[in-house]
């Protein structure tokens, strides 16, 4: 619950494509498209992902809550 409010919390703040909120809101499958779709896009450098070597898919890390105990 807390996760799903922070994504909503950052699109707000952050224009995206529907492509790029269905990645955020929809797991996985969705990132993954998203990532296929953009990999022969330019950079702002100029080259696209698939020329400097970067896959075209992506691990999902865990977020994880950290409480830290006032020393």
């Amino acid at each position: 619950m807390r996760k799903a409010r922070r994504a909503s919390s950052m699109a707000v703040s952050i224009p995206l494509t529907e492509d790029e909120q269905a990645a955020v809101t929809d797991g996985q499958s969705a990132l993954d498209r998203l990532l296929d779709r953009l990999a022969d896009t330019p950079t702002p450098a100029g080259p696209t992902p698939l020329h400097i070597g970067i896959p075209a898919r992506a691990t999902v890390l865990p977020v994880v809550e950290i409480n830290r105990k006032s020393t």
